[in-house]
C-alpha cells in the first residue's frame, strides 16, 4: 500500500555534508517541513467530532488511580555494553548501500555522491552508514549469520545508543532494538500502566487514533441500516478506547428501542488485565447511556483452533467483523474460509501498519518498509509536537516506547512467516470491496481541521479511504461483503 511520492526537483543538486542532514525518508524524498495550520474548526465539527474515546481513557486512569504524571518514563531498552570493542564507523558506500538506496526512492539524490569518490566519506558521515547496516542485521537471519549478525549489532549500538536524533535515526533505532530480541531470544516487559497513559496521550495528540475509530465505526454503523442489535468481532480490541464511541452513536440513533451492543474480541493469553479494564468500563459507560451491553473475550489460541466455533452467536443479532494485520501475523488467513458461515453485514479492515512484516519477502524488505513506515509516523508526531509548543518531549518519547516500538516488534518478528497479503487473502475468500460513506470522509476532513497540523490529508483510492503524512498513508481503512 504506497502512494508515489511526487519529486519537487526533477534535477536535485547535491547537497552538501553540511545541508544534507536526512530527517527522515519523507524528509530525504523533499517533502515540506511540518507547519502548524491555524484554521478553527466550526462549530458543526465540534458537533459531529464529540467522541467519548478520551473520557474512556480518564475513566481507564482512574480505576487504576492515576492522573497525568509529568515524571519522565525511564527508559526500558538495554544501553550499551562499555566493555564492547569501538568498532570504527563504515568508510565505504559500497553496492548494498545503493541497494538501500533504490528501495527508499532516493537514488535521484544520492547519485552524485556514488558518481563522486571523494564525497563518499561525507555521505557517509551525514547518516546513511547505519540504515545500510541495519540492513545488513535483517539479511542476517535470512542466511542465519548469527556471529556476523551480532558484529553488526555491535557497531549498530555504538552508532544508534538512544532514540534520540531525527525520525529516521530514531525509527532505526527501534528496529535495532527489534532485531536484537530476535537475536538474543529476550522479550517485552509489558507495562500495562505505561501503555494506557501513552495510548490515551497519542489519542489526544494525533489524528491516527480518532480517523482509525472513526472510519471503522462509521463502517459499521452504515452497514447495520438502523439495527439496535449489534455484533461485532474485533480482532484488534487494543484497550478499547474506540469502542466509547461507538456506544455513544448507537445512544445517539436509539428511538423507543434498546440497543444492544455485543463485541466478542480475540485477546492474547496473557491479556487477563487489561480484558479486566476493558470490560469494567464499557459496561459502566453503556449502563449509564442506557445501552444494552456484553463483552466476551476468547483467547486467540482458542479461535485459531475452533475457528468461529469459539464465539457465541445469537439469532437476531447483525454482525460486523473488524480485521487488522495482527490477526494475519498471529493465525494467518485460513480463518477467512469460515466467514462466510458467519454472514457478516460488514467486514472491515483497519491498516496502521502498511502491511509490514507478514507477507513480506525478506526480513530485509520487512525493515526497509517499516523503516519508511515508522520515520513517516515519528515525523507526523513531531509536527503534533511543534503545534503544541514544542515542549513535549516527554509524551513523544512515551508514544515511541510504548506505542510504536510494541507494533515493530510484531512486524519484525512476523517478517519470517510467509503467507499472502491481507487484501488478496480477503479477495480469495469471496469477499468484496465496498464505499465508505460520505459521511465517514466529512468526519475525516473535521478531524483534520481541528488538529490543525498541515501536512495530514485524507485521500480516497477507490473504495479505501487512506490518512496521510504529505504523500504517505499511515492509516488505511476499507470495508468489505460478500
Amino acid at each position: 500500500m504506497k502512494v508515489p511520492f511526487p519529486t519537487n526537483n526533477p534535477n536535485p543538486k547535491p547537497a552538501t555534508a553540511a545541508a544534507y542532514e536526512p530527517k527522515s525518508v519523507l524528509d530525504l524524498r523533499g517533502s515540506p517541513s511540518p507547519v502548524a495550520d491555524q484554521k478553527p474548526a466550526s462549530i458543526l465539527e465540534d458537533h459531529v467530532l464529540i467522541s467519548p474515546q478520551l473520557d474512556e481513557w480518564d475513566s481507564l486512569m482512574r480505576d487504576l488511580g492515576l492522573h497525568d504524571d509529568p515524571n519522565p518514563v525511564s527508559k526500558p531498552f538495554p544501553q550499551p555494553d562499555p566493555n564492547l570493542p569501538d568498532f570504527p564507523p563504515a568508510n565505504s558506500f559500497d553496492e548494498s548501500a545503493q541497494f538501500v538506496a533504490a528501495d527508499f526512492g532516493l537514488l535521484p539524490d544520492i547519485q552524485p555522491y556514488t558518481q563522486n569518490p571523494n564525497a563518499i566519506g561525507s555521505l557517509v558521515e551525514v547518516g546513511f552508514d547505519y540504515v545500510d547496516e541495519l540492513i545488513r542485521l535483517a539479511e542476517c537471519f535470512e542466511t542465519n549469520s548469527i556471529q556476523f549478525g551480532q558484529v553488526i549489532l555491535a557497531r549498530l549500538n555504538q552508532r544508534l545508543r538512544s532514540p534520540s536524533g531525527k525520525p529516521l535515526q530514531r525509527a532505526a533505532f527501534y528496529f535495532k532494538e527489534a532485531l536484537q530480541t530476535l537475536l538474543t531470544g529476550s522479550t517485552q516487559n509489558s507495562e500495562i500502566i505505561q501503555t494506557i497513559k501513552a495510548h490515551k496521550t497519542f489519542s489526544s495528540i494525533s489524528p491516527i487514533p480518532m480517523f482509525s475509530s472513526f472510519t471503522a465505526n462509521q463502517a459499521v454503523l452504515d452497514a447495520m441500516d438502523g439495527s439496535m442489535h449489534v455484533h461485532v468481532v474485533d480482532f484488534d480490541i487494543g484497550l478499547g478506547g474506540h469502542w466509547a464511541s461507538f456506544i455513544g452513536e448507537l445512544s445517539e440513533k436509539s428511538d423507543t428501542r434498546r440497543p444492544a451492543l455485543r463485541i466478542s474480541a480475540l485477546v492474547p493469553e496473557d491479556y487477563a488485565a487489561q480484558s479486566r479494564l476493558i470490560s469494567e468500563n464499557l459496561t459502566q459507560f453503556a449502563r449509564e447511556l442506557n445501552i444494552g451491553f456484553e463483552i466476551d473475550f476468547v483467547p486467540i489460541r482458542t479461535f485459531e483452533y475452533l475457528s468461529f466455533k469459539a464465539i457465541k452467536f445469537l439469532d437476531g443479532e447483525k454482525v460486523a467483523v473488524l480485521l487488522s494485520p495482527a490477526i494475519f501475523r498471529q493465525v494467518g488467513s485460513g480463518f477467512l474460509n469460515d466467514l462466510r458461515r458467519v454472514s457478516p453485514q460488514v467486514v472491515v479492515h483497519v491498516d496502521a501498519e502498511g502491511q509490514m512484516g507478514f507477507g513480506a519477502a525478506s526480513y530485509r524488505q520487512a525493515v526497509i518498509d517499516g523503516l519508511e513506515l515508522y520515520s513517516t509516523l515519528l515525523e507526523s508526531l513531531e509536527a503534533a509536537n511543534f503545534n503544541n509548543g514544542g515542549g513535549g518531549g516527554d509524551w513523544m518519547r512515551k508514544i515511541e516506547t510504548f506505542v510504536v516500538y510494541p507494533k515493530i516488534v510484531e512486524g519484525v518478528e512476523a517478517a519470517g512467516r510467509r503467507g499472502a497479503a491481507w487484501r488478496e487473502a480477503l479477495v480469495a475468500a469471496g469477499l468484496r470491496q465496498v464505499g465508505m460513506s460520505q459521511f465517514a470522509e466529512f468526519q475525516a476532513e473535521c478531524l483534520l481541521r481541528r488538529v490543525q497540523v498541515r501536512g495530514f490529508h485524507v485521500v480516497k483510492r477507490q473504495a479505501e479511504m487512506m490518512l496521510c503524512w504529505h504523500d504517505r498513508p499511515l492509516v488505511a481503512t476499507s470495508a468489505w461483503r460478500f
